[in-house]
């Protein structure tokens, strides 16, 4: 039966339904599904009937996509703008902290003291020799015919990988890091969600870059013994994955520049 007219669909199934209902002869038995039919196609008629006049040529399921998309968009334009804001103010106070240091002592002792630990705390370029390691994922994707093959968390770097490079490089006397061209603060968290790593309220997708500077042949060594570098180093012969160790000469790690907030903390003696 074809309902793509709703008249012609009425017809048909009115039709069947009342000869279903109809009385029989002396004599012939009445079957039970002789009259259910007919009723399950009349209430079908209908539903399709209703679906086809609502939805009237369109699809009553909207594709909510590119409605996710522009959300998105507007939340970076939003997020974006509020940071361009934020810097105006950053840039305000500095300017009038500056001048008030000019002719406030104890403001100026203050400013003296935080300037000196700009550097430490990561709110200053620095340039130096270093190492630069990246994580990539796997190329290949798992099969679901071979049930002694990788499956999907074998074939992708996690959030344990980029914390074991990290505290490698720390361990063997970093003195300053970025990851993925952002700095590290002592405020940084290393999180992944899926595969994509969360870094300061920003996502990025693989490969994962690690800058450090310091030592590198220090930094070598301290990757070549941390355990958790040598496992991901298995998975990469095992599954494909991407390790890359290269020596920087002179590599330059911009200034953190996002916020500082602190719920608590205690001036370095």
């Amino acid at each position: 039966m074809e309902y793509t007219s709703g008249a012609q669909s009425w017809r048909v199934v009115i039709r069947r339904a009342l000869g279903g209902l109809r009385p029989r002869r002396r004599g012939q038995r009445t079957r039970g599904w002789s009259v259910g039919v007919p009723l399950i196609g009349l209430i079908a008629g209908l539903l399709f009937t209703t679906s086809a006049r609502t939805a009237d040529g369109t699809a009553l399921r909207d594709d909510r996509r590119p409605q996710l998309a522009q959300l998105i968009a507007d939340e970076r334009s939003r997020v974006a703008a509020r940071q361009q804001t934020a810097d105006q103010l950053n840039a305000q106070v500095e300017q009038d902290t500056a001048h008030l240091a000019q002719v406030d002592q104890p403001v100026k002792q203050a400013r003296e003291q935080a300037d000196s630990m700009r550097q430490a705390a990561g709110f200053t370029a620095l340039h130096g020799p270093g190492v630069t390691v990246t994580l990539n994922d796997s190329s290949r994707r798992a099969s679901e015919s071979d049930p002694n093959g990788p499956d999907n968390d074998d074939l992708v770097v996690h959030q344990g990988d980029v914390q074991a490079v990290v505290n490698a490089m720390w361990a063997g006397g970093a003195e300053a890091m970025s990851i993925m061209d952002i700095r590290v603060i002592s405020t940084s968290a290393v999180r992944c969600v899926g595969n994509t790593l969360l870094l300061h309220g920003q996502v990025f997708s693989p490969p994962f870059k690690i800058t450090a500077i310091g030592e590198p042949t220090a930094m070598h060594s301290a990757l070549e013994s941390a355990e958790g570098v040598r496992q991901f180093r298995d998975a990469v012969a095992d599954f494909g994955l991407g390790y890359t160790e290269t020596v920087e000469r002179n590599v330059t790690l911009r200034a953190y520049d996002g916020s500082s907030d602190l719920r608590s903390a205690q001036v370095a003696q």
